[in-house]
């Protein structure tokens, strides 16, 4: 995104090895720990890929992988968890999930422990949206600056901010997380038909196809402009990132298992939010061809394989460099 600088990628793309399934990369490098992406990997939001529980149970049984979720969502873990076993996975094979939604739960709850006794809230006491224009906003925003007041951002992705808890603070007060809706963007994205907008099932009612189709809005300068933590950056305020491709979630998911960096991989589909996130976090990574951008690497079916020239091409597009390449997280 625009404004981030993660880390400094190597300027010449690193070559990567080219496998036909998740067997051979397990057999090439023993590998404790496999930090999974969910959509355009395990599933595409509606339906398993083919193969995808029986590889998982492949990589316990055979190797004894610890395997951790991680993903960009704005919800809690164990919402992830439960969406994973409402398709049909055994949950039991997942050491457990890492979300932006939790560290950013998790986040918060430390602010408060530490004693933060001062808090304003923006939003209804009903839990209704507040619909608010990105102009009226900024002038909230200039004063959150003034205050050295660190923006949280659970979602860098996100279209609609919302955060529905209610905490109760040390000091007994009854505050309710602020819930904005930015018409603005959603009238534009509407008006453009590239996602459909649906508050905070977003993310885990998106498919592989939606996420496709608004592709050239998502990875693009253009994604992060008119957005609350660009225009909050633009202030000078701080941000903080809770997602990918920042390395928190990567980090987490390695304290969750007690694996250093170098026995740990990161399985995704996106050059930008997976490959560039294990770049960052300084782990090997193995990029799934057939998942968002599998429309740029000129991709129409399940399995299909990528052209090398392709994929390096794709690769130093996004600055994003994968250790390995496959079609798919099949065995």
């Amino acid at each position: 995104m625009t404004g981030r600088s993660f880390s400094s990628m190597p300027s010449e793309l690193k070559p990567f090895q080219s496998i036909n399934g998740i067997q051979q990369l397990a057999e090439t490098r023993r590998f404790k720990a496999w930090f999974l992406d969910q959509f355009g990997v395990l599933h595409d939001g509606k339906l398993p890929y083919p193969g995808a529980i029986s590889t998982l149970e492949q990589l316990l049984a055979t190797y004894g992988t610890k395997m951790v979720i991680i993903s960009n969502s704005s919800r809690r873990a164990s919402t992830t968890i439960e969406k994973l076993r409402s398709l049909g996975f055994d949950t039991s094979l997942f050491v457990g999930a890492i979300t932006s939604g939790e560290l950013t739960h998790e986040h918060l709850l430390r602010e408060m422990i530490h004693g933060l006794q001062d808090y304003e809230a923006l939003g209804l006491p009903s839990g209704a949206a507040l619909p608010m224009k990105l102009e009226n906003l900024e002038k909230i925003l200039e004063q959150c600056v003034a205050k050295k007041i660190p923006m949280v951002v659970a979602n860098p992705d996100f279209v609609t901010v919302e955060a529905r808890a209610l905490c109760v603070m040390p000091d007994d007060k009854l505050i309710q997380l602020f819930k904005l809706r930015f018409e603005e963007l959603e009238e534009e994205y509407k008006r453009q038909n590239r996602a459909k907008i649906a508050g905070d099932e977003f993310w885990e009612e998106d498919t592989i196809e939606d996420r496709r189709s608004r592709h050239g809005i998502e990875d693009s300068s253009a994604r992060i402009t008119g957005t609350p933590a660009a225009t909050y950056e633009k202030l000078g305020g701080e941000l903080k990132w809770m997602g990918k491709p920042g390395e928190i979630l990567y980090k987490s998911a390695m304290v969750m298992v007690g694996v250093d960096a170098a026995d740990c991989i990161a399985v995704g589909d996106s050059l930008h939010h997976d490959i560039e996130g294990a770049n960052v976090a300084g782990i090997s990574s193995a990029f799934i061809t057939g998942g968002v951008h599998a429309t740029e690497l000129g991709l129409g079916k399940f399995g299909e394989t990528a052209d090398d020239s392709s994929v390096q091409a794709l690769a130093l597009k996004y600055e994003a460099y994968p250790t390995y390449v496959l079609p798919s997280f099949t065995w």
